[in-house]
């Protein structure tokens, strides 16, 4: 069943989307190489604390950090470690915030340092996609629309769209429905009304779509070691259009 947020939920989980996003600002200001992921994850906690928010997925089902830090061909989910970081890589930090109970959820890929050209356009096509999806996510269409203005940009670019994750309503829990796929057919799927709110998170793939599991049982990543990019939204349906809960600009 999904539950419809009021208009007062949704103004409560911008204020989670608000302390996110400036969080991710920090990350992008700070990156660089010779930095480990586990020094970032470390910086969001602390981060997080001083405004007064938690880590919603350190605990989520046994899961131990405050972010997940997916590095190259990791698509989702990946251990932030001590690693450093070096020039070249791309690495995706996810996080979840929660803010006096409402939470929000949003994922940014980064460049460290001098990245190829190949890497820059998959960031930059990537981000485009997730912003074509959140355009037509408007009262009356449907979530087909949704997957399929991320499908046929991203694969009219030469990339590929991972199936095996998705999107998802968030709200006093962290997945909620409805599903939210990175692919589909127009005019498929569940109508969209006003008080929805739910990520829209496309990974997208330089070689091809499909994945494979890690032994820590959490950790995805291409099955033919391409690079993999991925960013993430939380939005709400209004009246007025999508409205970005988790913002940056």
């Amino acid at each position: 069943m999904i539950h419809l947020k009021t208009e007062r939920e949704i103004q409560l989980m911008h204020e989670a989307g608000k302390i996110l996003a400036a969080c991710h600002k920090e990350i992008a200001k700070m990156i660089e190489p010779g930095m480990t992921t586990l020094y970032i994850n470390d910086f969001v906690e602390n981060f997080l604390k001083k405004n007064g928010a938690t880590p919603e997925q350190k605990g989520y089902k046994g899961y131990e950090f405050a972010t997940c830090a997916s590095l190259n061909d990791e698509i989702c989910h990946g251990f932030p470690r001590n690693n450093a970081l070096k020039s070249g890589d791309i690495v995706t930090i996810d996080m979840v915030v929660n803010y006096n109970g409402a939470l929000a959820d949003s994922a940014w890929s980064y460049g460290v340092g001098d990245i190829d050209d190949d890497a820059k356009k998959l960031l930059d096509v990537t981000k485009e996609a997730l912003y074509k999806a959140i355009d037509v996510s408007v009262i009356g269409n449907r979530i087909g629309d949704i997957g399929h203005a991320i499908q046929t940009f991203a694969e009219g670019e030469g990339y590929s769209v991972v199936r095996e994750f998705i999107g998802h309503g968030i709200g006093p829990t962290l997945h909620e429905p409805p599903e939210v796929p990175h692919y589909g057919l127009p005019n498929k799927g569940l109508r969209l009304k006003e008080g929805m709110v739910f990520t829209i998170e496309p990974m997208i793939n330089i070689g091809d779509w499909p994945s494979k599991m890690d032994d820590n049982g959490w950790t995805a990543r291409t099955v033919d070691g391409s690079l993999s990019a991925q960013y993430e939204h939380t939005i709400a349906i209004t009246k007025d259009g999508p409205l970005i809960l988790t913002e940056q600009s």
